[in-house]
């Protein structure tokens, strides 16, 4: 049969493989436009699958809130230059739309997000893998995700904090990656090793027992000002501490900080 120009350039557009591999499609499936996506993905997707021992070092984390729930994505491909297309872009957004209908907790790969990570390797040509996710129920949220994409925080509050005090929260846990959120949140066991430490290496230096103690528990002190969030100094004005920051009915219950890869 005749396939039109038109319906060629079409099927080019949505799938982006050249015109002689649409125009087999629309001949393989008698011009009809959806068997003939689906017959280039099951074409294209075989010789994909055969490509996934590939590398996958770049790619994107993706962040989506929608009132008190809130999902976090990292989608890996082959190349910045694709991590950065926008069609690539668009599927992040797409796939934490997806995951916003999974229950909280970890996101499993599903088909529908498998189709869109296929859509993309079939289109580029590059291997790329959903990695992870998670989702978040109740609370109120804040983000930041890093202008390349490849660093991001999504943190969970109770009571009310204003947007701009979140984004600079966020942003502050990307660049200054906390242990964990305030001293309670520090197990017992990790301060009296640092305690421990303290103390004998005080007394080695010839300190006596008073003094020894009193520059373990400064180590001790300088260990929750330097790793745990609340006492942080703040990033964007170290004046402040996180702490500091957030209004007196305010509470930072979870945050997730994502690193391409990491």
């Amino acid at each position: 049969m005749s396939i039109a120009a038109k319906d060629v350039m079409s099927l080019r557009q949505k799938t982006g493989l050249g015109m002689m591999d649409c125009k087999e499609a629309l001949k393989a499936t008698d011009g009809d436009m959806t068997a003939a996506e689906e017959w280039i993905r099951k074409k294209r997707k075989g010789k994909m699958d055969k490509r996934t021992e590939r590398t996958t070092g770049e790619g994107r984390i993706g962040i989506h809130i929608d009132g008190d729930a809130a999902v976090i994505v990292e989608i890996k491909t082959e190349t910045d230059f694709t991590a950065k297309n926008e069609d690539f872009v668009s599927m992040v957004d797409s796939i934490c739309k997806i995951a916003m209908g999974h229950p909280a907790g970890d996101i499993a790969v599903n088909d529908d997000i498998q189709k869109l990570v296929d859509d993309v390797r079939i289109k580029t040509g590059e291997n790329a893998n959903y990695t992870r996710g998670q989702k978040f129920e109740g609370g109120s949220y804040g983000s930041y995700v890093h202008h390349d994409g490849k660093r991001a925080c999504l943190l969970r509050v109770e009571g009310t904090v204003p947007d701009d005090v979140l984004k600079g929260i966020c942003q502050h846990i990307v660049f200054h990656d906390p242990d964990a959120i305030g001293p309670d949140d520090v197990s017992e066991e990790q301060l009296d090793q640092i305690r421990n430490k303290g103390l004998a290496e005080a007394k080695e230096s010839g300190k006596n027992d008073e003094i020894a103690g009193k520059i373990a528990e400064g180590k001790v002190r300088k260990f929750l000002e330097e790793n745990t969030l609340i006492k942080q100094k703040y990033v964007l004005d170290e004046t402040k501490t996180i702490e500091e920051l957030l209004p007196a009915d305010a509470k930072i219950t979870h945050f997730v900080r994502y690193t391409l890869g990491g």
